[in-house]
């Protein structure tokens, strides 16, 4: 499914995730072990220049190793013999060496790794750049008074700013389990058929060390053949991840309903039309964000389930995992960059926003004046007239200001005045200021 690729799959983990690209960092794996042990001695120091110099993907028939692969249960089988025939080609000897004392799960799991590797720091750069949209908007529009929802119903004044903060809060947040999770996560996978690196005798932990160094990668306690809650971690952050942006994308196509119409999607040619109806502007970005959301924690589900392994090599979920997790990110990584472009060009329509919190006639400020009232009359007694009045107010079609101001039991607490800025939204929007500044002080405190 190519065709789709562009739209579920924007930006450049696309790249990180094709098979060449797969290929190559299992190829570099396989350089970097015969750098490693021949630093320590393990395999003739003139066996590594043939080696690495065999080590790149375009010197392959991608097709040819995945046909093999269908038989010989995994990449890495085909790959080695692939690649030690074309050692052999230039260096008989060297040949010998192609992945001296490896097995197929540590060049998977670890070109995986340098995959991921590239991955995040896609992720890293696309996360930021949402982050730093968000706290641009949240601040433009920190005194944008809006309608607030629940249950999809209005019920208080709120304001964009604070709607954008707690995304941005969320996103803080995500950032933080990123820096957090990514040294556990870029983990070294070499073991051994069976996890003690006894093919290396003594030299194995030496040869370990050497490469983890030579990748960059975090040097383990232990092999994690069998243990998979590094690759479980990264699948749920993503997951996590991509279920904030889809609450984002709900938000925002919501708001882009005709009826309510508070806010757009950025405008652009050909973005958003029908095929049939010349008017349409539909909210596409949106839609992929939420496809994205539907999609990844199936995905995630299944990395879960595949963490249940047996004995040093799993059956099954190991295998379970090598198109999962590919999928998974790169759709989390395309819902990321669709949002990242969403905030920056999301269209605001202020007068809207005004005219949806006067759809009500005043109901939504009900509140703001049961708890003004409660102070001479209870807050229950308060609470009891105003909701008759509010109902009085829908049944004969009126503002709620007009029926409050024909009630004595009102009128001898409540001035003409102080019940027009009750009912005034902008005047209720309780410490939405002071929160968005605690969020923008951390986004900008980072």
């Amino acid at each position: 499914m190519k065709l789709l690729d562009p739209l579920f799959r924007a930006g450049e983990c696309r790249a990180v995730f094709s098979d060449a690209a797969a290929l190559q960092c299992m190829l570099d794996f396989e350089a970097a072990l015969a750098h490693a042990e021949a630093a320590v001695g393990v395999i003739p120091s003139d066996a590594v220049d043939p080696i690495a110099a065999a080590c790149h993907a375009e010197l392959y028939d991608l097709d040819a190793i995945a046909h093999d692969a269908a038989r010989a249960g995994n990449l890495a089988i085909p790959m080695v013999k692939h690649l030690t025939a074309r050692v052999k080609d230039t260096d008989a000897s060297a040949a010998r060496y192609v992945h001296w004392g490896a097995t197929s799960q540590d060049a998977i799991d670890t070109g995986f790794v340098l995959q991921l590797k590239r991955a995040l720091s896609v992720v890293e750069a696309d996360l930021q750049r949402l982050i730093v949209a968000l706290a641009r908007r949240t601040a433009e529009h920190r005194h944008t008074v809006m309608v607030g929802r629940t249950w999809m119903q209005h019920a208080l004044p709120t304001t964009l700013g604070l709607k954008l903060a707690g995304t941005l809060d969320a996103l803080l947040r995500h950032r933080q389990r990123l820096t957090e999770l990514t040294p556990r996560v870029l983990a070294l996978q070499f073991g051994g058929a069976a996890g003690t690196l006894a093919s290396l005798g003594d030299a194995g932990m030496l040869v370990a060390e050497r490469l983890a160094e030579q990748l960059q990668l975090t040097l383990p306690a232990t092999p994690w053949h069998g243990q998979r809650d590094r690759v479980a971690e990264v699948a749920a952050w993503f997951g996590s991840l991509t279920g904030t942006l889809g609450k984002l994308a709900r938000d925002v196509s919501l708001l882009m309903q005709t009826e309510i119409g508070e806010v757009a999607e950025p405008a652009g040619a050909g973005r958003g039309g029908s095929s049939t109806m010349p008017h349409k502007r539909n909210p596409v970005s949106s839609a992929v964000v939420l496809a994205a959301a539907q999609r990844v924690p199936a995905l995630v589900g299944t990395v879960f389930s595949a963490m249940v392994q047996e004995h040093e090599r799993g059956l099954g979920g190991w295998h379970a995992e090598w198109e999962v997790l590919p999928e998974l990110i790169q759709l989390s990584a395309g819902a990321l960059s669709v949002s990242a472009e969403l905030v920056e060009g999301l269209e605001v329509h202020p007068d809207a926003m005004r005219a949806n919190l006067d759809v009500t006639g005043g109901l939504i400020m009900a509140e703001a004046v049961t708890m003004a009232l409660g102070e001479a009359l209870g807050r229950l007694d308060a609470h009891k007239l105003v909701e008759e009045k509010c109902r009085q107010a829908q049944a004969e079609g009126r503002h709620l200001k007009t029926v409050l101001a024909e009630e004595p039991k009102i009128t001898m607490h409540l001035s003409t005045a102080e019940l027009e800025r009750l009912l005034d939204p902008v005047n209720y929007t309780g410490v939405a200021d002071t929160l968005i500044g605690r969020v923008l002080a951390a986004a900008e405190g980072d």
